[in-house]
C-alpha cells in the first residue's frame, strides 16, 4: 500500500497514553482510518471508530467538518490526520473517547480496511524522558519514533487564574500561554465530557428573571459565551446558581468556567448556532481573566431592514445596524400580567436597503441609552442592537427583549460603512417605513408581486404553513364578500395608533401614551374573503392596505354609515366586491379556543397591471413548453 494512504502504526496507543496535548504543535503525525461512520443528533455532528490498522477507539469528528462528510470529500473508510484532540471518559466504561477539535483529509475511502499482519516481537521497551518524568511504551513493529509527552493534570478554573495573578507581572506573553494552555475550545464540549475549562467573553448577558410555575417559584438568568475562535453557547442559571452568578458575569469581560454541565439545546429557545447548550449550578468555578484581548467582542448577524420580513411573529431574534433618525420621549407603559409600569421609548432608525423600521426601547435601555440617543439625534449617530423580536405591529416593528444589546456609534466595518453611505447620499435619500410594504424589497426596484405565486389552495390545503415562523406568497385574488357586520375598525390614539378606552371623566384614555386624549382615531381591522380559480379563504387586512381597498378612511366610512345610513354604508362595501387585487400575504399559525388555526395576513395590496401580469402569464407558458 502506498505510504502517502496509509495509518499511523500506534496512533491510538499514542492518543492513549497522551489524552490530552498541551498544544496542536505538540501532535505528532497521526493518521487514522474512518471506520462505520455515521451522524449523531440533528445530523450537524458525525462519529465513527479511529482505526491504525491494530488499535480502534471511538471518536466524534468536530462540528464544523460535518460539511466534508456530506459534500463526500470525507467518506467511510477513508483517511485524516488528527491535528489537535482530547480524550474523554465514557459513561459507565472504563473506555475513552476521541474528540477531535481539528483535523484534515488525507486520502478518500479506500478499497478496505486496514489491518496490521506483522507479528509482534520483543523488543526493549523505549524510555522516553521528558523534563520531569517519562513514559516507557512499546515501540511499535517498523513505526517512526514517536516523542510522547508526559501526561498532565487539567487545571480547574481557579488554578489557572491564581498562577496568572501570580505571575502576571513577570511572565512573558509565551509564559503566560503556557499556563493556560489546558483551556477546551467550546467546540469540542459534547455532554458526555467530564473534567474541562473553557476561556469565554459574555457577549450577552440577560436579565434576572422571576418565574412561577406547578414547581414553584423561581429565578433565572442567560449568558451567550464566546471564545477565542468565535464559537458561542448559551449558558443558563437557575435560583440559588442564577443569584451567585447575575453579579459576577459582567457584559465584555473574560472568564475562565469549569464544572458545568452540557445537553443537546432546544431549537425553539436557542439563540446561538451550537447543538448543546450549557447549565451552571451554584457549583460551578467561575474566576474573570484578568488582560486577556485575545476573545472577540459581541458578535453580530445583521440582516439588512428590507429583509425582515421573514422574521416576522418567528421566534428567531435578529441583530440590525442603523442610522438614528428620531427619538420619542419616554412613555410609561402598564404590564398586563403584573400591572407593573415599565419605561419605553420609540426610536426610528435607516439604513442603506432605503427604509426605515421602528424600534421599541425597554426599560434601561430606554431610560439610559434612550436619552443618550435622544441628545445626539441630531448627529444622526449610527446603532448596532443585538437581539431584537420582530412583530407585525403597524405593519413591521422590533423589540428589545431582556437580552437585547445595544451599541452606539461601534467599532465595527458594517457600521463605518453605513455612515460613509449616509454622510454621502443617504442623508438626502427618500426613506419609507418598512411597515407600510412589507413585501416590497429594494434591489434595484420594488420587489416583484409575482415572486412565490400561489393560488390559494397551495395555502388551505396545508394546515401546517407557518407553523414555525411564518411564510410569504403572492396572489392574484378577487374580492368576493366583506361583512358588514363585523368590527371593521378600533378606537385609536392619534399619537401612538394603540387601541384607547373611554375615560369615565370623559375623552379617551391611552394606556401606551399614558394620557387621555379629547379625541381619537378610527383604524381599520377587519377580514375579507377572497377568492381565486382554486378556492377561497378569510384574510386579515390593516389599516393602511384596508384604506386602499375600500377608498377611504375609517372615519369617513364610519360618517356614511352614520350620516347616509346602513344601505350607503353596505353599498360602499359591496363596490369593493368583486374587483381583482395583486396581494403579498404572510401565513402563520395562531392558537384560538386552545386550537391551532391558520391566519393569513394583506401585508402589500396592488392593483393588477395587466400588461405586467400578461407578461408573467407568457413566462409560465414558456417555461411549461420548455419542460
Amino acid at each position: 500500500m502506498d505510504a502517502a494512504k496509509s495509518v499511523t502504526p500506534g496512533a491510538v496507543s499514542h492518543i492513549l497514553a497522551n489524552p490530552s496535548p498541551g498544544d496542536a504543535a505538540e501532535v505528532p503525525e497521526l493518521v487514522v482510518q474512518v471506520v462505520d461512520l455515521k451522524s449523531i443528533g440533528t445530523g450537524s455532528r458525525f462519529s465513527f471508530v479511529a482505526s491504525d490498522g491494530k488499535d480502534k477507539m471511538k471518536a466524534m469528528l468536530p462540528t464544523q467538518f460535518a460539511e466534508e462528510v456530506r459534500s463526500g470529500k470525507l467518506q467511510n473508510l477513508g483517511l485524516i490526520r488528527i491535528l489537535d484532540y482530547t480524550c474523554n471518559d465514557v459513561p459507565r466504561s472504563n473506555d475513552k473517547a476521541l474528540i477531535i477539535s481539528k483535523c484534515e483529509v488525507v486520502s478518500q475511502a479506500l478499497d478496505a480496511e486496514i489491518k496490521s499482519e506483522a507479528k509482534k516481537e520483543e523488543e526493549p521497551a523505549i524510555v522516553l524522558k521528558p523534563k520531569d518524568e517519562g513514559v516507557v511504551v512499546p515501540k511499535p513493529v517498523n513505526a517512526p519514533p514517536v516523542v510522547l509527552k508526559p501526561k498532565q493534570e487539567v487545571k480547574s478554573a481557579s488554578q489557572i487564574v491564581n498562577e496568572q495573578r501570580g505571575n502576571a507581572c513577570s511572565a512573558a506573553p509565551a509564559a503566560r500561554l503556557a499556563m493556560t494552555r489546558r483551556v477546551h475550545p467550546l467546540i469540542s464540549l459534547n455532554p458526555y465530557q467530564g473534567n474541562w475549562v473553557i476561556k469565554v467573553r459574555v457577549t450577552n448577558k440577560g436579565n434576572l428573571r422571576t418565574y412561577k410555575n406547578a414547581r414553584g417559584e423561581g429565578c433565572v438568568f442567560n449568558v451567550e459565551l464566546t471564545d477565542e475562535d468565535g464559537t458561542q453557547i448559551q449558558a443558563t442559571m437557575f435560583n440559588e446558581a442564577a443569584k451567585k452568578f447575575y453579579p459576577m458575569f459582567e457584559l465584555g469581560k473574560v472568564y475562565y468556567v469549569s464544572k458545568g454541565s452540557l445537553r443537546i439545546a432546544n431549537k425553539q429557545f436557542k439563540t446561538v448556532q451550537n447543538d448543546y447548550e450549557m447549565t451552571l449550578n451554584e457549583n460551578a468555578v467561575v474566576e474573570e481573566a484578568w488582560g486577556e484581548t485575545i476573545i472577540p467582542q459581541v458578535q453580530f448577524n445583521f440582516v439588512k431592514i428590507d429583509q425582515l420580513g421573514s422574521y416576522v411573529n418567528g421566534r428567531e431574534l435578529v441583530d440590525i445596524v442603523g442610522v438614528v433618525q428620531s427619538v420619542s420621549p419616554t412613555l410609561s407603559v402598564r404590564r398586563k400580567r403584573d400591572d407593573e409600569t415599565i419605561p419605553k421609548r420609540d426610536i426610528v432608525v435607516a439604513d442603506d436597503s432605503g427604509k426605515t423600521v421602528s424600534v421599541s426601547l425597554w426599560n434601561d435601555l430606554a431610560t439610559t441609552t434612550g436619552e443618550e440617543l435622544l441628545d445626539m439625534v441630531d448627529s444622526s449617530p449610527i446603532i448596532a442592537i443585538k437581539s431584537l423580536r420582530v412583530s407585525d405591529f403597524q405593519g413591521l416593528s422590533l423589540s428589545t427583549v431582556g437580552k437585547s444589546t445595544l451599541l452606539v456609534n461601534p467599532d465595527l466595518p458594517e457600521a463605518q460603512n453605513l455612515k460613509s453611505w449616509y454622510d454621502s447620499e443617504g442623508k438626502g435619500t427618500k426613506m419609507a417605513p418598512i411597515g407600510a410594504d412589507m413585501g416590497a424589497v429594494r434591489a434595484g426596484g420594488l420587489r416583484s408581486m409575482y415572486s412565490d405565486r400561489v393560488f390559494l389552495s397551495h395555502i388551505t390545503s396545508d394546515p401546517n404553513l407557518g407553523q414555525e415562523k411564518p411564510v410569504f406568497f403572492s396572489l392574484n385574488a378577487i374580492i368576493s364578500h366583506i361583512k358588514p357586520d363585523q368590527n371593521m375598525w378600533y378606537r385609536a390614539c392619534k399619537t401612538c395608533n394603540k387601541k384607547v378606552t373611554e375615560a369615565v371623566e370623559g375623552g379617551y384614555w391611552c394606556e401606551g401614551c399614558n394620557k387621555n386624549d379629547a379625541e381619537c382615531s378610527l383604524r381599520y381591522i377587519m377580514v375579507i374573503k377572497v377568492s381565486d380559480p382554486t378556492g377561497e379563504a378569510w384574510v386579515s387586512v390593516f389599516n393602511e392596505h384596508a384604506e386602499k381597498i375600500i377608498g377611504c378612511s375609517a372615519d369617513e366610512l364610519d360618517q356614511i354609515r352614520r350620516e347616509e345610513g346602513e344601505d350607503s354604508y353596505i353599498l360602499k362595501l359591496k363596490e369593493v366586491t368583486w374587483v381583482p387585487h395583486l396581494f403579498r400575504v404572510s401565513v402563520a399559525q395562531h392558537e384560538y379556543m386552545n386550537e391551532r388555526r391558520q391566519r393569513i395576513t394583506v401585508r402589500t395590496e396592488a392593483p393588477v397591471d395587466y400588461v405586467a401580469e400578461s407578461k408573467y402569464l407568457l413566462e409560465e407558458i414558456a417555461k411549461l413548453t420548455a419542460c
